[in-house]
């Protein structure tokens, strides 16, 4: 599930909210396993990374594919770092002491800037491919649970303020804006 490398691709601009159609609607699944899902997968890490976020779906660089990537520490403070092709989401039961959600503040690289309390389950997995189409699964908490549950949002077309009361929603909108009114590009 790890690439060797995985940070030596080609950084790509994020894509805003509205401003790309691809970013609100589901993805489609990958059913090509070549060096050309691999480039991808190395370039959402370096995009990732360049715009210093902690999980990336490929809709977020304007690709059509349902593919993201995750660098996030979990709730014991250990980094969970991967992607998954074709994921499936399980919102897991917690284990004994653990809340069944947290409600933390969230933020989005397709939304810039503000960021918005929102529970999320405290314990997820997903189920899915490598770039060779072997299985490979993630189940995480905390903060990387919530990494899991986002990205996942994002291939289905959710991004995170969709899920706010639209008065939030609207005002969160407005600040990613900034007072030319438009998110940047």
């Amino acid at each position: 599930m790890r690439l060797p490398g995985r940070y030596d691709g080609v950084a790509r601009p994020i894509v805003t909210y509205g401003s790309n159609e691809v970013l609100h609607r589901p993805t489609v699944p990958v059913t090509g396993f070549d060096e050309r899902l691999r480039r991808l997968v190395l370039d959402m890490f370096a995009s990732m990374r360049e715009a210093d976020g902690v999980g990336l779906a490929a809709n977020q660089i304007g690709v059509d594919a349902r593919v993201f990537v995750i660098d996030c520490p979990d709730a014991a403070g250990e980094d969970v770092v991967g992607y998954v092709v074709n994921p499936e989401l399980t919102v897991l039961p917690p284990a004994d002491g653990e809340p069944a959600e947290e409600v933390t503040e969230e933020g989005c690289l397709s939304v810039p800037g503000p960021y918005a309390e929102l529970a999320r389950a405290f314990r997820a997995r997903v189920d899915g491919v490598d770039v060779k189409g072997k299985p490979v699964t993630i189940e995480a908490t905390g903060m990387a649970a919530r990494c899991l549950q986002h990205e996942v949002d994002h291939l289905d077309g959710v991004v995170y303020v969709d899920r706010l009361p639209e008065d939030l929603r609207e005002r969160l909108l407005a600040e990613a804006a900034g007072p030319e009114g438009e998110l940047p590009a």
